[in-house]
């Protein structure tokens, strides 16, 4: 029905007969004249339509906004007066020399030139997707999973499908479950992530193993995730974690580079307890420069508790973050920075002003200082290098609440006083993750997942102190942003035997859940890792938005619902007899 798209036509086709379809975007009559803005996936052009043309005028003029339509007709150069240099084909226009309403449309429910509420957007996707700030999206989407598969195919991995109907395993998040209609009173569970099969795959031989792979996880939702998500999956035999590190980082600097014209460079290497230290988070922006400070040790010995408490608290901290041009702050926007911290644990948000770094104690301004000995506010500004104009914010608490609450105050300070560079790039690897962390039971848990290899230790050293195991895992960050994790797996059933004593899992369970895993560790297999992506995030990124549904054609809401089709929904009676399930509805609370 067409020979070109609207957003392709250029000077090089003026004189062309073509054929275009798609929708009205806007229509106007000027000076005698009907002009009509159409729109395709590709752009838009503007169809001129002349009263000389009386069929083709007559039909015009029955055009509405998002109308289907057909024209066929001539490109041709717009005057130079007439160019349209906010339009990528604002060269040319096509003279109309025939028209086709193919569907007529009723009045929108979206207004393309408003701000439409996510729930309006959500409801009627198939028309926000129209837009095309939103096929653009969808459309480099598509570029960026073409480019991992011809990335991957060309590095020798190989495409392997892994089942989506599986066995629910401990891997972090709730299971969605099927039930089995065969096996009445069994269920199914969808995969959060291949991560068996695609080690049962390096058993397998199948050395170098890619998948792009709908995963799902029955959590609270956050803007940057969902219930089902897309995957990367990839996993290889017989290569370090700094080969898989390599290869990977290779297919996303060079995805960047095609797909964005940026160069990501090389990635730095960060060990988790730097991050933590330094940033307060295991996925640190470092397009923020600011950075965390440990004064312990300068504040242990003062009269005041709230700092000398923790500082000699071997599970406390004292850190500080040193802010440029911070002194401008009022005191109201201080405190709306203390209340921020407290929704991370934290007590409170000391400060301190640097107004005049050469007037000495009477520079400083702050509601602290009179708990604090000269010597100690020079230490102070010596460590953090804090001049004229600067504040400094004091964490003093547990150690992971220190961490956590400056962490995220980090980032808020950043972006309220505009000191995060938003339009730079900063990748890294950050690696050495803890083996297990502690709940507040002083239960173990896995910090990746059980499949993920010790650093260094033997079963037996592992088994003697767990707690101070790292383990051969490592995330990339981009941007404050986690894109992919993944590790070197155990591929010994005596470790992996080990690492499910430690987390709990009894020698029973372990046989009813993993048999298959330790029996198939039983027969040669080789030393493997692996990492996955993100791809919803990546994408997320690429596009420059904040909010992983921009990037999904079909998303679900926070609450874990499709307000286009109405899932999830009740389901029909006979299926669920059929299925011998019954359903107990909770009671409302009055």
């Amino acid at each position: 029905m067409r020979t070109q798209y609207c957003g392709h036509l250029n000077k090089s086709l003026v004189g062309q007969t073509v054929e275009l379809c798609g929708w009205v975007n806007r229509r106007r009559d000027l000076g005698g004249l009907i002009f009509v803005d159409m729109r395709d996936r590709e752009g838009i052009v503007q169809v001129v339509v002349d009263p000389d043309m009386k069929d083709v005028f007559e039909v015009a003029n029955q055009l509405r906004n998002e109308f289907c339509i057909k024209f066929t007709g001539e490109v041709r150069a717009r005057p130079d007066s007439q160019i349209n240099k906010d339009m990528a084909t604002g060269e040319v226009e096509v003279l109309a020399k025939g028209l086709e309403i193919i569907n007529r449309s009723e009045p929108l429910p979206l207004d393309f030139n408003q701000n439409n509420s996510e729930e309006q957007r959500l409801k009627y996707r198939y028309l926000d997707l129209r837009r095309l700030e939103m096929s653009d999206r969808i459309k480099l989407r598509a570029k960026a999973s073409s480019f991992v598969r011809r990335f991957l195919d060309s590095n020798d991995f190989l495409d392997i499908e892994t089942p989506v109907l599986t066995k629910a395993t401990p891997e972090g998040a709730r299971d969605y479950l099927v039930p089995s209609r065969v096996h009445k009173g069994s269920f199914y569970a969808l995969p959060q992530s291949p991560q068996l099969f695609k080690q049962l795959l390096m058993m397998s031989g199948f050395d170098r193993y890619y998948q792009i792979v709908k995963c799902f996880r029955d959590e609270d939702l956050r803007a940057d995730r969902q219930p089902e998500f897309t995957q990367i999956d990839i996993e290889t035999s017989f290569m370090s974690a700094d080969q898989v590190r390599d290869v990977t980082e290779r297919m996303v600097t060079e995805m960047w580079q095609e797909l964005l014209n940026v160069d990501l460079g090389q990635f730095p290497v960060m060990p988790f307890a730097e991050a933590i230290r330094r940033y307060g988070s295991d996925k640190p922006d470092l397009r923020n420069p600011l950075e965390l400070i440990d004064v312990a040790d300068l504040v242990k010995d003062v009269e005041f508790k709230v700092f000398s408490g923790p500082a000699n608290d071997e599970k406390g901290r004292v850190a500080v973050l040193c802010v440029p041009g911070g002194a401008k702050l009022t005191r109201k926007q201080i405190d709306e920075y203390g209340k921020y911290v407290g929704i991370y644990g934290a007590k409170g948000l000391a400060w301190m002003k640097v107004n005049d770094i050469d007037a000495g104690m009477e520079g400083i301004q702050s509601p602290v200082a009179k708990f604090l000995s000269e010597d100690v506010i020079k230490g102070l500004l010596e460590r953090t290098g804090a001049t004229s104009g600067d504040i400094i914010l004091f964490g003093a608490d547990k150690a992971n609440v220190v961490a956590e609450a400056m962490g995220a105050l980090r980032l808020k300070v950043g972006l309220d006083l505009e000191i995060t560079d938003l339009a730079s790039w900063k990748p890294l690897w950050v690696v050495d993750f803890p083996m297990f962390e502690e709940d507040d039971e002083g239960n173990l848990h896995a910090m990746h997942h059980p499949f993920t290899s010790p650093l260094g230790v033997s079963a037996e050293e592992l088994k003697a102190d767990p707690a101070k195991a790292n383990s051969n895992a490592y995330d990339m960050v981009i941007n404050g942003y986690e894109v992919g994790g993944g590790s070197v797996r155990i591929h010994n059933a005596e470790m992996q035997s080990t690492v499910f004593d430690i987390l709990g899992i009894d020698e029973s369970e372990q046989r009813l859940k993993f048999g298959f895993l330790l029996d198939a560790l039983k027969f040669g297999t080789p030393p493997h890792a692996g990492l996955a992506f993100g791809l919803d995030r990546l994408v997320m990124l690429l596009c420059g938005t904040e909010n992983i549904r921009d990037v999904i054609a079909f998303p679900k809401t926070t609450a874990a619902a499709c307000l286009l089709t109405d899932a999830p929904s009740l389901a029909n009676p006979a299926a669920l007899e059929e299925l011998a399930i019954a359903v107990k509805l909770a009671k409302e609370e009055k």
